[in-house]
């Protein structure tokens, strides 16, 4: 007879930590979800600074680099690999609706404005890539 228990597979967890575990998930959804709004509203009032009367790309890192860690916070935060989807869809929502010339006129991302549509391509291309990353990563292994 053995003294060592089997290390094979991890012990049920029961309601209460079932219930607990996906609460924490819904609830880190909803904050990455916010954080891609709140994000994507500071990278189009960033989209127009200007030093010296010349547009600086301060827009184009912040996009780069917010969308990265969006990405990696959404993943960790659910635990399934399309959570990048869940700051991607308010993010692109948010840039298509800024794009849009209003009945008054007001536009919030003008075509001679290179930093605003610089950080569009590089703000999809940074979810596009980490997308793929997480789709391309081999499934977690249980370590016994």
């Amino acid at each position: 007879m053995s003294v060592v228990q089997d290390q094979g597979t991890p012990p049920e967890a029961g309601p209460p930590a079932r219930l607990l575990d996906l609460g924490l998930r819904v609830a880190g959804a909803v904050v990455v979800v916010v954080a891609g709004v709140l994000t994507g509203v500071l990278e189009l009032l960033l989209a127009t600074v200007r030093v010296g009367g010349q547009l600086i790309g301060v827009s184009v890192l912040l996009a780069v680099g917010a969308n990265i860690v969006l990405s990696w916070f959404a993943h960790e935060a659910v635990g399934r690999r399309w959570a990048v989807a869940l700051p991607a869809v308010p993010w692109f929502a948010l840039m298509a609706v800024a794009a849009i010339r209003t009945s008054e006129g007001d536009l919030l991302l003008a075509g001679d404005n290179w930093v605003g549509l610089a950080m569009i391509v590089a703000g999809a291309m940074t979810f596009a890539v980490m997308g793929f990353r997480q789709i391309l990563s081999p499934p977690p292994t249980l370590l016994g």
